[in-house]
């Protein structure tokens, strides 16, 4: 009996890597395949994708499997990065591993790894699928420090129906013990961070390459003017540092952007009611089972990653709107981010925060009623 075909996203990472080799040794016919998703300024200092290239070549070679390339840059600008520019310019605070996810790693990925014979893919993702009653379900990870749930929510049941998670019952450190046990030579190396498939960099630099800096006034909910920002598009609510404002008193956090008069509106101390929010509206909503939860039920949500879940109700407006109503205030709910729902360990899916829904009578009431004038 033929060996079932799995194609696995090699990144040169210890996750995909030791992934790999826990298929080989489950006895799955196993190929590794390196993306190529960016070219722009692709050098050692970020991306450092040739290093990851050799050590992910280096992982095939230990574990003794087949490793392929393939470039996906033009349709990683075309379907994530347009929509992460589009996002900043729009005052917006995008999540690009998210739209990352939904439309490279489980779209193009899975598309090249059919027209390559595969039966189904593989990542070094933390999580699980399970099938329950011929549907699929997205989980949670064993290792709830490490969980990415939050950032594959935008999956359907073809995409998940296809996913193999490997490391989904694992604890990160077993991972990296594991990886040096089997002698793979990146078993110590540094997780990946930044924007996804970019790196980690400068990000005002990066981001004035690909949009104009538009300065303005920084005010407080009153309207007086206490300095300058150099664009909106390098803020978001809930930022502290970078502001420039001094005085006395507790720090200044931002509270809001009004994208028509060019405002970066902030207030004094972590706890100002105007950071706070009873609800939020989300739109482009992405349902892992294809129908949206039931209302009048308590589920747990998350508007930022590593965020504990909050208790909440869904009640669906339409198609493509929803509100989500949480039992307690939430801290700096940001446009742009992705609200995902959760049912106890199972990820239900979410959508994007079009705007946040402030607490009765709170300036940020107030504020929002004002930028919705201007």
């Amino acid at each position: 009996m033929a060996k079932q075909k799995v194609i696995i996203g090699l990144s040169g990472g210890v996750d995909s890597s030791v992934a790999a080799w826990l298929l080989k040794e489950q006895g799955f016919q196993v190929i590794g395949l390196f993306m190529k998703n960016w070219e722009d300024d692709d050098d050692d200092e970020y991306c450092n994708s040739r290093q990851d290239l050799i050590d992910a070549v280096s992982v095939a070679d230990i574990i003794g499997i087949d490793i392929e390339t393939v470039n996906f840059s033009a349709e990683y600008k075309d379907r994530v990065f347009s929509n992460f520019l589009a996002e900043y310019q729009a005052g917006r605070t995008p999540n690009p591993d998210v739209l990352c996810n939904a439309e490279i790693k489980f779209r193009a990925f899975l598309d090249h790894a059919i027209e390559l014979g595969a039966e189904t893919i593989a990542t070094g993702h933390y999580a699980q699928v399970r099938e329950s009653d011929g549907r699929f379900e997205l989980l949670k990870a064993e290792d709830g420090t490490k969980d990415q749930s939050y950032f594959l929510y935008r999956l359907n049941q073809e995409q998940l129906s296809r996913t193999r998670f490997p490391l989904g019952q694992l604890y990160k450190r077993d991972v990296r013990e594991l990886a040096r046990k089997i002698g793979l030579p990146n078993f110590d190396k540094k997780d990946s961070t930044g924007i996804c498939f970019i790196g980690e960099r400068p990000f005002r630099e990066f981001l004035s390459r690909y949009l104009p800096d538009r300065p303005g006034e920084i005010v407080s909910l009153d309207g007086e003017e206490l300095g300058q920002h150099s664009g909106l598009m390098y803020y978001t609510v809930g930022q502290r540092h970078g502001l420039g404002i001094g005085g006395e008193g507790e720090p200044w956090y931002v509270a809001g952007k009004d994208v028509g008069s060019n405002r970066l509106t902030v207030v004094q101390g972590h706890d100002h009611p105007a950071l706070l929010s009873d609800a939020l509206v989300a739109t482009d909503l992405s349902w892992v089972s294809g129908n949206s939860p039931h209302t009048h039920w308590v589920y747990g949500a998350k508007t930022r990653y590593r965020q504990k879940d909050a208790p909440c109700e869904v009640e669906s407006v339409d198609e493509r709107n929803c509100e989500v109503r949480f039992a307690e205030p939430q801290w700096a709910v940001t446009p742009g981010q992705s609200v995902v729902v959760y049912e106890s360990r199972v990820c239900l899916g979410g959508g994007i925060i079009e705007r946040a829904v402030a607490l009765e009578d709170s300036p940020l009431s107030a504020l929002a009623a004002q930028q919705a004038t201007t």
